[in-house]
C-alpha cells in the first residue's frame, strides 16, 4: 500500500470562522458532507502559524492530533526546528533541508496586517510563497501548493507567484470555495456557450469592512461561470468601480444591466424584504471591460443581502442561479478541501489558477479606480488567456467524487 501523502499547512491565524479552521481543520477531523464526514486521505504533519490569535484553537488541535507547530515555514516543510537541543543553533541547525511533505495549505486570510492606500489588507501570501518556493528550489522537489483566495493584493506580486510557479514546475491551485458551493437552480454553462453578458452579485460580511476582501468573492463569482464563453477566457481591457448613489443612476441609465441584477437578486438568500434600493445606502459595482468585447458586471450590496447570486443573458434570455443559498458553510468549505485534497493525490490543479491571477489582477485595479473616484482604468497588463477546465470539480451537496 503506497504511503499516505504529508501536507503542510502555513497560516496567518487559527481562530473559529478564520480560513485556517474552515480549510486546513478540515484535513485533521474531515469533510462534512451531506450530514456525514468524508474521512481525509491525506495526512497533516505540520503547521507554520504567524500570528497567535486570542482566541485560537490551532495550537489546542494540533496538541490533540499531535501535530508539530514550527516557528518558520522552513522548517514545517522540512519538518526539522532550527534548532533540536535548545541552545544557540549550529550551522549544521541551520541547514536548509530537504522537503519532508508533498503539499502545501497557504492560508493567508484573516490576522493583524496593516492596510494600504487601496483600503486593501495586506496579507503576506508572496511573502509565504517566496519561503515555500525556496525550499522546493533547493530540494530540486516541488510539490502541490493551494493558496486560499487572491494570490496577492498587488498585480507584481500575484504574477510573480504564477510565473515562479511555473519555473518549479509547482502544481498551483487558488481561490475560495464560492465557485464550489451549492447552485439553486443547477446552471453551469457548457464550455462554449454564447454568453452575451453577466452580473454577478454579493455582499460584505460585518466583520469584513474592506471592499476587497468581499469584492474578490463578487469577482469570482463572476469569474468561474464567465470564463466558458465561447472562444474561451482573453482577459481584461479595461475597470471601472462605481460607489455610492452613482450606481442607482447609472443602473437607470443603462450603465449595468439592471434585468441581470434582478434575477440574480430574486435567487439570493438570506435578503432583506424590500427593494435594494432602500435597504442599502452603499453600494458599489464592478464594470469590467474584457479584451473580446465582453462585459461583466459584480453588484455589492452590504445591507440587503447575505447570499451570492449570478444571472447571464444567453442568446437573449436570462440564465440565473443562486450560490450558497441559506450562507452555510461547512458545503462549499468541504467541497473546496476535497477539491484541494485531489490536486495533492493527483499533482493536477482542479481548474486553471490563471482565474485567480486574472482576478487578482482585476480586483487590485478596480481598488485603485475606487481611490480616485471611479474613473475607467485601462488595463493592458491583464491580457490573461487560458481555458476552463471541463473534468468537473467537487460540488457541495454532492458525492465527494472527483472523477
Amino acid at each position: 500500500m503506497a504511503e499516505r501523502k504529508r501536507i503542510a499547512a502555513v497560516v496567518t491565524t487559527w481562530f473559529p470562522g478564520s480560513h485556517a479552521n474552515l480549510i486546513a481543520s478540515k484535513f485533521i477531523e474531515g469533510f462534512p458532507v451531506d450530514g456525514a464526514v468524508v474521512e481525509p486521505k491525506v495526512d497533516l504533519v505540520s503547521i507554520y502559524m504567524d500570528q497567535l490569535n486570542w482566541n485560537d484553537v490551532g495550537m489546542d488541535l494540533a496538541r490533540e492530533h499531535g501535530i508539530e507547530v514550527y516557528p518558520s515555514i522552513r522548517a514545517a516543510l522540512t519538518l526539522t526546528p532550527p534548532s533540536t537541543t535548545g541552545d544557540w543553533p549550529t550551522a549544521r541547525d541551520w541547514r536548509d533541508g530537504e522537503l519532508a511533505v508533498d503539499g502545501v495549505l497557504l492560508i493567508a486570510e484573516h490576522g493583524d496586517y496593516a492596510a494600504n492606500e487601496r483600503d486593501q489588507r495586506m496579507y503576506p501570501r508572496r511573502h509565504f510563497f517566496e519561503q515555500i518556493c525556496g525550499v522546493m528550489a533547493v530540494s530540486g522537489r516541488p510539490a502541490p501548493v493551494f493558496n486560499d483566495k487572491h494570490l496577492s493584493y498587488n498585480w507584481t506580486d500575484a504574477l510573480w507567484m504564477y510565473e515562479r510557479a511555473r519555473a518549479l514546475d509547482i502544481p498551483l491551485m487558488a481561490g475560495s470555495s464560492l465557485p464550489l458551493a451549492r447552485r439553486d437552480p443547477g446552471l453551469e454553462h457548457e464550455i462554449g456557450t454564447p454568453i452575451e453578458e453577466a452580473l454577478s452579485i454579493g455582499f460584505i460580511n460585518w466583520y469584513h469592512t474592506r471592499l476587497d476582501s468581499y469584492g474578490f468573492h463578487a469577482l469570482e463569482a463572476l469569474q468561474c461561470m464567465v470564463e466558458r464563453r465561447a472562444d474561451g477566457e482573453t482577459g481584461i481591457a479595461a475597470v471601472q468601480c462605481l460607489e455610492g448613489a452613482v450606481v442607482w443612476r447609472a443602473g437607470n441609465e443603462g450603465v449595468w444591466p439592471r434585468d441581470l441584477a434582478d434575477a440574480a437578486e430574486a435567487l439570493a438568500e438570506p435578503k432583506k424584504p424590500g427593494r435594494m434600493e432602500d435597504n442599502c445606502e452603499t453600494p458599489t459595482v464592478f464594470i469590467l471591460e474584457y479584451l473580446d468585447g465582453f462585459r461583466g458586471y459584480s453588484l455589492v450590496l452590504p445591507g440587503h443581502l447575505k447570499g451570492w447570486a449570478y444571472a447571464a443573458r444567453v442568446d437573449g434570455e436570462v440564465q440565473a442561479t443562486g450560490l450558497n443559498r441559506g450562507g452555510d458553510l461547512e458545503d462549499p468549505f468541504s467541497s473546496l478541501g476535497l477539491n484541494i485534497q485531489e490536486m495533492f493525490l493527483t499533482g493536477e490543479p482542479q481548474y486553471p489558477v490563471e482565474r485567480t491571477l486574472l482576478v487578482s489582477g482585476a480586483l487590485e485595479a478596480l481598488m485603485e479606480s475606487r481611490r480616485r473616484g471611479g474613473v475607467r482604468l485601462e488595463t493592458p497588463h491583464l491580457r490573461v488567456s487560458y481555458r476552463p477546465c471541463d473534468r468537473p470539480p467537487v460540488r457541495a451537496g454532492l458525492t465527494p467524487r472527483c472523477r
